[in-house]
């Protein structure tokens, strides 16, 4: 144990413990599974009855992480991963097709060195930090954008069936894991103040309507919410239609705005909150 501020001995920390345990004798008791730390126990912590203990572990760890960074607001970059880098080769165009791979990967870019140049210099805090769900097209865009101009960007990736891997361009630090898309969604709007949606599909649907129900019912509070292409997205989702069967509000399609840059995002952006863009950008 170690010394206490007052000269006393404090309880030991769970790792100390852990590491006491080590040098304990083998025994057929200490070999029993019964006999291991609890929080030690990998085999009991992954059993269906601990999902509730599992849940809470994956909502604590990047809180903390982000807490500990002082990462306080955020801007979140929703995206289609099958939007590949122009240097990768833009993938062929089909009949009919309004998405222009390109642009989209490239606007993304720009709006996140947009945001991070304004961003991460208020003082101990950082603040109108790029967040991603982590992996390539539109995610990678982002956090490159972020890099580029040597700032911190979030990524939060998913455990799939197919590989996952994170982009290289999150700040290590920054890039969490996560098995429960709850949690990840959770984790996507607890700091955001923004929300850019470019071309995706369903898992960019999945995330778009959350933020857009939470924000309908009340349970977050109004942010800009802003879709990048409307072409693409005119075509992909018909808000009009949705009013016109009685489904949502009229006043519902005002939860979202549709912009064509990544200045017109930034402008967006600034101009809900009453920011100068200009100023905002130098700052």
């Amino acid at each position: 144990m170690r010394d206490a501020p007052d000269g006393g001995h404090r309880l030991p920390s769970a790792g100390e413990d852990i590491a006491s345990a080590r040098l304990e004798p083998d025994t057929p008791q200490t070999r029993s599974p019964s006999y291991r730390l609890a929080y030690a126990d990998q085999d009991f912590l992954l059993r269906d009855e601990l999902r509730p203990v599992r849940l809470q572990l994956e909502l604590l760890k990047p809180e903390l992480a982000l807490s500990e960074h002082r990462i306080d607001t955020t801007i979140v970059v929703f995206g289609s991963r099958r939007i590949p880098a122009p240097e990768a080769g833009a993938p062929p165009r089909r009949r009919g097709c309004v998405l222009d791979a390109g642009r989209t990967y490239e606007a993304a870019r720009a709006f996140a060195r947009l945001v991070s140049r304004a961003g991460q210099a208020h003082g101990p805090h950082r603040r109108l930090v790029v967040v991603t769900g982590g992996g390539p097209g539109v995610m990678e865009a982002a956090n490159r954008g972020a890099h580029d101009v040597g700032a911190e960007s979030v990524g939060l990736n998913i455990v799939l069936p197919e590989e996952q891997v994170p982009n290289p361009y999150i700040t290590p630090e920054l890039c969490f894991q996560f098995h429960y898309f709850a949690i990840r969604k959770l984790h996507f709007m607890l700091r955001a103040c923004a929300l850019v949606c470019f071309p995706g599909g369903f898992g960019t649907l999945d995330e778009l309507f959350e933020a857009l129900t939470l924000i309908q019912t009340g349970k977050a509070e109004p942010m800009p919410i802003l879709l990048f292409d409307e072409t693409y997205w005119r075509r992909i989702i018909n808000f009009d239609a949705m009013v016109e069967e009685g489904v949502i509000s009229p006043q519902d399609r005002d939860l979202v705005r549709y912009v064509e840059s990544a200045e017109a995002a930034w402008r967006a952006i600034c101009a809900h909150y009453g920011r100068d863009p200009a100023l905002a950008e130098g700052s």
